[in-house]
């Protein structure tokens, strides 16, 4: 399996976390990542995506990039578990698969895979990296290359 997990782009600050919107920056990140992606040979065949608003415009701008659908997942918010999200890889064949979430899930949920423990690294808004999976499990993955914006 191909993974690309992706934080979201730069968000203001202005009102509640889950209603946090892109700002005009977060947005350009973004496009440019995507379009970096969309160019390689990583390209996604669907996205999961957090249901908070600065994730879910984040994947707006990838899935237009890319054309590929999106759907919304609960498990992917900032504070939860990267084992639920473990849990439904496993299930799923979809390949190459996007997460778009946020941070420290996207450090842990990154980490967990590669290194098989949940000390998150650390990531930028709108980065993306790329895992290799020939088995989905803790400590199965190889991080085959990163985009930044």
């Amino acid at each position: 399996m191909h993974l690309i997990i992706m934080r979201h782009g730069e968000a203001g600050w202005h009102t509640l976390d889950q209603q946090r919107e892109l700002t005009e920056h977060g947005r350009h990140e973004v496009a440019t990542v995507a379009a970096d992606i969309a160019r390689s040979s990583w390209r996604p065949s669907r996205l999961w995506v957090s249901p908070y608003i600065r994730a879910r415009q984040t994947a707006a701008i990838v899935a237009e990039v890319m054309n590929c659908p999106v759907t919304e997942k609960p498990f992917l918010t900032p504070d939860d578990d990267p084992g639920q999200c473990l849990d439904a890889l496993l299930e799923t064949d979809t390949s190459p698969l996007m997460i778009v979430s946020h941070m420290p899930l996207v450090g842990a949920l990154s980490t967990l895979l590669v290194d098989g423990h949940r000390q998150g690294i650390p990531f930028m808004t709108a980065q993306a990296v790329v895992l290799d999976m020939p088995v989905v499990g803790p400590g199965c993955a190889d991080l085959k290359t990163q985009f930044l914006p």
